[in-house]
Order: C-alpha cells, then sequence, then structure tokens
C-alpha cells in the first residue's frame, strides 16, 4: 500500500517502513506524528483519489531526526561592472519514518 501525502507545500509518494527528508516540522525526536493531508492512496489496482484529500485517510510517522541539507552555493555576476556575490544556503529538514497508511 502507498500514499502521496502533502507537507511543506510539497508532495511525497511514500510507503510504509520508508524513511522520506521532508520541510522541518516543530516535533520532537521519537516523537509520532500524524499526517491527515493524504492526497492519494493506492493499493496493487485499486486506488482512491481525494477531491483534495482523501477522507478518513492517514499516515502515522515517527520523527527520526532534524538536520540541514547541503550547501547550495549561489554566485551572481555581471560582466565588465565589477560586481560579483557569493551567498550559501542550507535548508533545515526534519527525517520521518512511515510507520502506518490507514485509508
Amino acid at each position: 500500500m502507498y500514499a502521496v501525502i502533502k507537507t511543506g507545500g510539497k508532495q511525497y509518494r511514500v510507503v510504509a517502513g520508508e524513511k522520506i527528508k521532508v520541510e522541518q516540522i516543530p516535533a520532537d525526536v521519537g516523537s509520532e506524528i500524524t499526517i491527515d493531508q493524504v492526497l492519494m492512496v493506492g493499493e496493487g489496482e485499486s486506488v482512491k483519489i481525494g477531491t483534495p484529500v482523501v477522507s478518513g485517510a492517514a499516515v502515522k510517522a515517527t520523527v527520526v531526526s532534524h538536520g540541514r541539507h547541503d550547501k547550495v552555493k549561489i554566485f551572481k555576476m555581471r560582466r565588465r561592472k565589477h560586481y560579483q556575490k557569493h551567498q550559501g544556503h542550507r535548508q533545515n529538514y526534519t527525517e520521518l519514518r512511515i510507520e502506518a497508511i490507514s485509508a
């Protein structure tokens, strides 16, 4: 069984037992959270698509860790104008382990 969930403005296809990195969620490490914005649930040939969410569906996940992604380097330059700008960014994330999908 798999599900498509929405969290942090992004959509993720998840399966039970899988680990995913999502936008930072304010939850303690080891705590269990429930994601109720399930857009689609599928099992084999049967698929339930929500309008926009599947009613009664939920995904239970456990917070494994918090961290920061690799640095993204930003470089801006204007030729012949003696303008250069260096910048970097590291996005925070929360790693989740999907425990169960209930439809």
